[in-house]
């Protein structure tokens, strides 16, 4: 587990800090599968490498995790690793694909036309991640299923809205064009960080559907598996303490300096919803008005 608990620790991503609240073995299969995530992710974003070099690389990965789930030897340390977790919970080789296929999107494709196609990318690349991680917590109702899903969309729309100067730095615009016309913004004003009124409508049009999202999760989570989904609790809830400081500060996303939450601001949370689970708290806490 060495690889994927250096990668893990060095991360200091969200979803690696909501790991605190599992149990060892539980924490350590989460961590190998954030570590297969990270690598993937960092292929496809390693810009110094040409695009086929890399789409050749995802074939790499995508073949050896096939080898994982089938009960060879994989290659790769990481995956090498995370068997012992597909093994253990019988994580399934279509959902590694689906994420693989998110994570190859990034290299053909830089803008997209509308919700419909912007929900497929945020479904293949988080809701899959869900799916994958709720086999590893553990759970008794089957609809936590859609609950993954639609947690999933809702962090990624999230992340989608704080990362846009990031993003349009790299040349892409992950914001439907279709709401770039509803709200009279051009690409170009995105990719020359032009801050507007009519931005800051789009913004708050697309938190909206980021909202819509929390609001499913939030209804469907069953009870039976809420102490279960401790850890995907706290990423609502860091998401959406995320959202709606960026909705404060007017979705001003597009300066040099991102939007974050401080260490205080993430210690808070991760208490919070450890006490809310201890005391058998009944409701999300994340997605109200």
């Amino acid at each position: 587990m060495q690889d994927s608990r250096t990668i893990t620790r060095n991360s200091a991503s969200n979803l690696a800090l909501a790991f605190v609240l599992l149990p060892r073995a539980k924490r350590d299969g989460m961590s190998a599968l954030y570590a297969f995530c990270r690598e993937v992710d960092d292929v496809a974003d390693d810009e110094s490498v040409p695009v086929e070099d890399r789409r050749a690389q995802l074939t790499a990965w995508r073949e050896d995790i096939r080898r994982a789930c089938a009960g060879e030897t994989p290659q790769f340390e990481v995956n090498r690793e995370l068997q012992t977790f597909i093994r253990r919970h019988h994580l399934p080789f279509n959902l590694f694909d689906e994420l693989l296929k998110g994570v190859e999107m990034d290299l053909d494709i830089k803008r997209y036309a509308d919700y419909e196609e912007l929900e497929k990318y945020c479904y293949r690349v988080a809701s899959v991640v869900g799916l994958l991680s709720i086999e590893i917590f553990g759970y008794q109702d089957p609809a936590c299923r859609e609950y993954a899903v639609h947690l999933g969309k809702a962090l990624q729309l999230t992340n989608i809205l704080r990362d846009v100067r990031s993003d349009a730095e790299r040349g892409r615009i992950y914001l439907p064009l279709s709401e770039l016309d509803r709200f009279r913004v051009s690409p170009e004003e995105i990719l020359r960080f032009e801050y507007s009124s009519r931005f800051h409508a789009l913004a708050g049009s697309v938190a909206e559907r980021a909202r819509h999202f929390y609001r499913l999760a939030r209804v469907t989570l069953p009870k039976v598996d809420r102490r279960a989904m401790v850890a995907a609790e706290l990423m609502g809830s860091v998401y959406w303490k995320l959202l709606r400081k960026l909705e404060s500060r007017q979705f001003d996303v597009l300066g040099p300096t991102p939007t974050r939450l401080n260490k205080g601001q993430k210690l808070l949370l991760i208490l919070r919803t450890g006490l809310r689970v201890a005391s058998g708290a009944l409701t999300p806490n994340y997605g109200t008005p």
